[in-house]
């Protein structure tokens, strides 16, 4: 018999005979069965696609099969064409077949490298702590609390009578020139611009206002006895200083109040800060516009890696008299002093701390020593 056609490509075929309309079934059964064959050897998804374009593809071989029915006669094209299209509809499935058993064994093994050990243990979240610099606040107000002391708070943005004019500070006055320095986009009711507090001082006027407003028309007045702890701002930035800082203030205001009770009270806030009766304190002369006399407090410890040093704590003074009228007080009656200490020098020598930025950069390395 010979052939009318053969289809090659250069790849195994089966031929179509002028004597038999139907191609011989055992030739696309081993074309089926190559194909099932060469799908299951793939052992990734780009070689499965690799395959399959070798019979599926633009020039695969059942593509090819059904290109060469555009040469046979109308009733061959049917009968050649149902049998073409039976094996086509196999291999799709062997190739579909193959895709899904390939996906469930990527899956599987995904799931093998993820797997979770539901019999352990659960992790339990990290526990936060307490910022040093709130720690160390918390003890001062908690020290001078157990002395009798209030503890004030207030508003960070302040007018400028409150800054500065009212503890006797005017416009212009030199003691300005390093605290005159952050103001917000607002004014007060005088048209005057308001500004980031430099110290707590506002907070001990308020106070005071507040407290002489009630006790007005008393026959005696109770002592004003307060701390004022809070962030302050100034144009100041190094390893020992930063532009956001803490301060804590100090104020007692009665009848009879002297600077004897100033060194008691401070020397005690010491020793119970630093748990040690082993320092010294001294006060040293220095000017402050709202105090008069004014005095600088140094502290000396005499063991450890400080000892033997002055170290300077805080400004201090007898609260002066303008100041005194500024807080609606009768200031030929009403005496007492004033205070101010930074919080943060504080947390440096009570915890050994050479670099005031350590406190703000946010590393948890550091921070959770002190939890």
């Amino acid at each position: 018999m010979n052939p009318k056609q053969a289809v090659t490509s250069g790849r195994p075929a089966f031929f179509l005979f002028d004597d038999d309309v139907n191609p011989p079934m055992n030739d696309l059964d081993q074309l089926v069965a190559q194909a099932c064959d060469d799908f299951a050897a793939a052992p990734t998804p780009a070689e499965l696609e690799n395959a399959k374009a070798r019979y599926l593809g633009k020039s695969g071989r059942v593509t090819e099969l059904l290109k060469a029915l555009s040469t046979l006669s109308a009733e061959e094209k049917k009968s050649h064409g149902a049998q073409i299209n039976m094996a086509k509809q196999r291999v799709e499935a062997a190739l579909q077949g193959r895709r899904q058993a390939l996906a469930d064994a990527e899956l599987e093994t995904q799931l093998r490298a993820e797997a979770l050990d539901v019999t352990l243990p659960g992790r339990l979240r990290g526990i936060g702590g307490v910022h040093p610099i709130t720690r160390t606040m918390e003890r001062i107000e908690a020290i001078f609390a157990s002395m009798g002391f209030d503890v004030a708070d207030g508003p960070e943005i302040e007018t400028d009578w409150m800054s500065f004019t009212a503890l006797n500070n005017p416009e212009n006055h030199p003691a300005r020139s390093m605290q005159d320095t952050f103001y917000v986009d607002m004014k007060d009711d005088a048209g005057r611009w308001l500004n980031l507090r430099p110290h707590t001082s506002p907070m001990q006027i308020r106070h005071a206002q507040a407290h002489a407003r009630r006790y007005a028309g008393a026959e005696r007045m109770p002592d004003i006895r307060v701390i004022a702890p809070g962030r302050t701002y100034r144009v100041d930035s190094d390893a020992t200083h930063s532009p956001m800082f803490h301060q804590v203030e100090g104020l007692w205001i009665g009848e009879n109040v002297s600077f004897k009770d100033l060194k008691v009270v401070y020397l005690t806030f010491m020793q119970a800060f630093f748990e040690t009766t082993e320092l010294k304190i001294r006060f040293r002369p220095s000017y402050f516009p709202f105090t008069e006399p004014s005095a600088e407090i140094d502290v000396m410890f005499e063991t450890g890696p400080l000892g033997g040093r002055w170290l300077e704590v805080s400004g201090s003074g007898q609260v002066h008299p303008q100041v005194v009228r500024n807080m609606g007080l009768d200031a030929e009656r009403y005496i007492g002093f004033a205070f101010g200490s930074g919080i943060d020098r504080l947390a440096m020598l009570r915890y050994g701390i050479d670099d005031l930025r350590l406190f703000f950069d946010g590393d948890l390395r550091f921070l959770s020593q002190f939890n």
